[in-house]
């Protein structure tokens, strides 16, 4: 009987460490798994997106329009019964009257190869819009998984300075009450440390859910690899674009280049509707069946429309798709203006920031440093409260994560900068820089 009771026991053990190997595996074969770069989760990014494969479709289905397009229409096979009579002693004979015939006939429309050309063009023109679409996300899907990365990134950092310094407020807390057993304090600098503690659990729970919200935007681009532990940080000190040669550089950007492709369907178009002023021929060949006692007959009929009116037709249609050709002009045009003023206004933030993130590093943080120090060795010598070392703690805090605020801000100006146009598209947008320092 005791044998049995112990047997449960025992299976509760071995469950228990087989569980515990689980997890311990689990654990080591997380952290075998090589840090997520940058450069790997857009990568993994694109392969994964759907809009692409969509883009992809929307490509293959112009260019299939394109074949079709540059075909000769459909011969059209007609039958049909004529001269049937209705009344009288041959009333719904096909055979006794003369000019009853049941006729089969092949109807055929020439289009001229010069407007086949024209809508075969202005199909390739529209797979061409549909590459670019495609370049658009493609660049839009590498700089929106930049920015989450990069919020993540800055996220655990932050994360790292506010563990780091609830350390040390845990530790002037033991300094305090220690302090206030000995004589030497009050209970003022306990309330106050614990204070300063309760404050840093505040800021953590803040950068926690921002921390929670740059995985949950990474995920949406890489799926379940976004709590693989991150790489270093890349070189958010250079960019592809060189503020001197901005106006051409920013031609090639997808967006642009989307509205130049439209106008290049505009203009397939405005040909189109020029070919249309050039009638298409048809021909019709019918064979005609009579009675036994009547000769067969074939007939050939060739028609043509008149355009009689081409003043308030064609011409009116040739003048639409060029006005709509101007549209398309004048919409690429303002869409580089305010692409380079954008963009332009980015740089000099970017740089900026740059400046001001230097001289947090030069200055601002080595005097929060100091200051802290000068605040603890005042206070082992009795000359200092532990209110004094709270402020000038508290002083530190708020500049290194100020200064982390900063560097942050660049890099996400650098992401948005630097994939404007997709990152290993460098053969169709060569006229991009090599990356360089701009200071």
């Amino acid at each position: 009987m005791d044998f049995f009771r112990a047997a449960p026991a025992a299976n509760r053990s071995i469950a228990m460490l087989l569980a515990m190997a689980v997890a311990l595996a689990s654990r080591q074969a997380i952290a075998a798994d090589p840090p997520l770069t940058l450069a790997e989760a857009q990568r993994r990014a694109v392969e994964r997106s759907r809009q692409l494969v969509a883009q992809d479709a929307a490509v293959n289905a112009a260019r299939q329009m394109a074949v079709s397009a540059g075909q000769l229409p459909d011969p059209v096979a007609t039958l049909g019964i004529n001269n049937l009579p209705i009344n009288g002693p041959d009333a719904w004979s096909l055979t006794r009257d003369f000019m009853t015939m049941t006729s089969v006939g092949l109807m055929q429309e020439f289009t001229r190869a010069e407007k086949r050309e024209a809508r075969t063009e202005r199909y390739e023109r529209e797979a061409g819009k549909a590459l670019a679409e495609k370049d658009v996300s493609v660049a839009a899907i590498q700089r929106d998984t930049a920015l989450a990365w990069l919020d993540r990134y800055y996220a655990e950092a932050m994360e790292a300075v506010i563990s780091e310094q609830k350390r040390q407020a845990q530790v002037e807390i033991d300094a305090a009450e220690s302090a206030y057993r000995a004589g030497r304090g009050n209970l003022t600098d306990i309330l106050a440390a614990r204070s300063a503690l309760v404050l840093l659990d505040d800021r953590a729970s803040e950068v926690g859910r921002k921390l929670s919200a740059a995985k949950i935007a990474l995920a949406r681009w890489i799926g379940g690899d976004a709590e693989t532990p991150l790489a270093g940080k890349p070189a958010i000190d250079a960019i592809r674009l060189d503020p001197t040669t901005l106006d051409a550089d920013l031609a090639h950007h997808p967006e642009v280049a989307v509205f130049a492709k439209k106008e290049e369907v505009a203009a397939a178009e405005v040909r189109m509707a020029q070919s249309n002023k050039k009638a298409d021929w048809s021909v019709a060949l019918m064979y005609s069946q009579r009675g036994p006692a009547y000769s067969n007959m074939i007939s050939v009929n060739v028609s043509v429309p008149l355009q009689w009116d081409q003043t308030n037709r064609q011409d009116r249609e040739v003048a639409a798709k060029l006005a709509m050709l101007d549209q398309a002009r004048a919409e690429r045009e303002d869409m580089l203006r305010a692409h380079t003023a954008e963009v332009r206004a980015m740089i000099a933030e970017w740089e900026n920031d740059r400046e001001r993130r230097s001289r947090y590093e030069r200055e601002v943080l080595p005097l929060a440093t100091e200051r802290t120090q000068a605040a603890l060795a005042a206070y082992r010598g009795a000359k200092a409260t532990i209110t004094d070392i709270l402020l000038a703690r508290r002083s530190e805090i708020d500049v290194r994560l100020q200064a982390l605020q900063i560097e942050a801000d660049s890099a996400r100006l650098w992401a948005l900068l630097n994939f404007l146009v997709p990152i290993d598209d460098t053969a169709t947008h060569s006229r991009l820089n090599q990356p360089k320092d701009s200071q």
